[in-house]
């Protein structure tokens, strides 16, 4: 079965080769993981493309015999007029001389043929990543804490918006609210906020809203005095004077009570705490950001989330997108975890079979980057040789899923909030009814919205979302307008 990637990426290569067989297989390789390719039969065409603002690369893969103009000269002339744009050499033999060569030539790497697909699509998102945070900043004079984003989340067009939506709003004194599944790296996007703002010296404090009890959320956010409950034996400062000067940053905010989140509206207004037991004010200077993986406009108007907090946390929104929807990422952070799991256990590199490689990119990652970590260090742990398909054991894991489930149909709750049970529910069943209504109409989008009473548009775009392969052509999409 073809692996269904989603083709989101703006990210170009450049594939030069005299070889036509290796353009086009290198090509095919690329495609699939999302990268747009254009190529070049030798390398004069190479560096008309490289020069050419129309078809200007994010990376070039440039083969070192050419006959005419070689691939050690067309990296002579690229270094001539750029410094940022990446490229990884590759040629028909594997000398060592030449490698160390091209690397004292500013190559960024270097691969000989027969080359491994899944290393050629490793070292390209390696190369990639650079790229873009060489291009951020040259172009828009970033520090490394903005540039971070792309080492630690990828280096996807997601990931590139986001960095700029932190650059952008860093140096204010916005409030932020981060909006993303659990998992997808929301408190990394608030982390590069604090270190690009005026206050980057200052503490960041992190308080998981999803792991206090009820009882003690006021006294972690607002301390509390010896003596004022059972238990406090002593005078505890809480979050907001731990945060002072710099960052407080509340995670998954969803599930502050509401009793708790009237004071922490009045604190953000006033700048003023008072710790449980006390009564004296306390003035505290912090900046706010804050991060759910729920509508809280929704839960504003059901009644759960109080209207006026929303509107005083939201003065700027980041979206996080969830793995699924960034496959670019998937395979360069995969590399970046098996990097650091090899490193933890001694254990040599033997890389990822291309089956690995289409297991990772087409899985649906629902514990998104941290389950991505998690699955690359066991995996890396069990592996004898390259890692296969089968030490991953992520089809194992999706198959268990309606085990797990309790007999009404609800995953397994042991671990995971409430909401995440039902996001994830409300998700399956809305992902089997498609499929199920698609294989009624034969892959018709057109006929199976009609069956459902939506709109082709979101039709389509549910489609898109859950990767559900679809057949033949639908006789309204020319008309959709999609």
């Amino acid at each position: 079965m073809p692996v269904k990637t989603v083709r989101q990426s703006a990210l170009c290569a450049l594939v030069a080769d005299d070889e036509a067989d290796v353009r086009s297989n290198l090509t095919h390789i690329l495609e699939k993981e999302g990268v747009r390719v254009i190529v070049a039969a030798d390398g004069e065409q190479a560096m008309q493309r490289i020069q050419s603002p129309a078809s200007a690369p994010d990376v070039v893969l440039l083969d070192v015999s050419m006959p005419g103009l070689n691939g050690m000269e067309v990296l002579k002339r690229v270094r001539a007029i750029s410094d940022d744009l990446p490229v990884v050499l590759i040629t028909g033999h594997a000398d060592i001389r030449q490698a160390v060569e091209a690397m004292k030539g500013g190559a960024f790497d270097y691969l000989a043929k027969p080359f491994d697909n899944s290393e050629v699509v490793r070292v390209t998102f390696r190369a990639l990543s650079d790229g873009q945070k060489r291009k951020h900043r040259a172009t828009a004079g970033e520090s490394l804490d903005y540039l971070s984003l792309f080492e630690s989340m990828g280096p996807s067009d997601a990931i590139a918006q986001i960095t700029a939506d932190v650059r952008r709003v860093a140096k204010s004194e916005f409030s932020v609210l981060l909006v993303g599944e659990t998992g997808s790296g929301k408190e990394v996007v608030a982390a590069a906020i604090h270190r690009g703002s005026a206050r980057a010296q200052a503490p960041f404090i992190t308080v998981d809203c999803g792991a206090i009890p009820e009882a003690l959320f006021e006294s972690e956010l607002f301390g509390h005095e010896k003596g004022s409950f059972t238990g406090a034996d002593r005078q505890k400062p809480g979050s907001f004077e731990l945060a002072h000067g710099g960052t407080l940053f509340l995670d998954e905010i969803a599930n502050l009570p509401l009793s708790s989140q009237a004071k922490l509206l009045r604190a953000i207004q006033s700048k003023t705490i008072q710790r449980v037991g006390g009564t004296e004010p306390i003035k505290v200077d912090f900046r706010l950001l804050a991060a759910t993986n729920g509508s809280l406009r929704e839960m504003a108007a059901a009644g759960t989330f109080r209207e006026d907090l929303y509107y005083r946390l939201c003065d700027f929104t980041i979206n996080v997108p969830a793995l699924r929807e960034r496959k670019t990422d998937i395979l360069y952070l995969a590399k970046r975890f098996l990097d650091g799991a090899e490193s933890e256990l001694s254990k040599p590199s033997f890389g990822l079979s291309e089956a690995a490689v289409e297991a990772l990119i087409s899985y649906d990652w629902p514990g998104n980057v941290r389950e991505l970590k998690s699955v690359i260090r066991r995996a890396a742990l069990l592996a004898t040789g390259t890692i296969t398909e089968k030490d991953l054991g992520i089809e194992r894991r999706e198959s268990l899923a309606p085990a797990a489930a309790t007999a009404g149909g609800i995953p397994a709750w042991k671990g995971t909030s409430l909401h995440d049970i039902v996001q994830r529910s409300v998700a399956e069943v809305e992902r089997r009814v498609l499929t199920g209504v698609l294989q009624v109409t034969g892959g018709n989008k057109a006929k199976a919205a009609r069956l459902l009473k939506i709109d082709y548009k979101t039709m389509h775009g549910k489609v898109k979302k859950f990767g559900i392969p679809t057949k033949g052509e639908d006789d309204e999409e020319k008309h959709a307008g999609v």
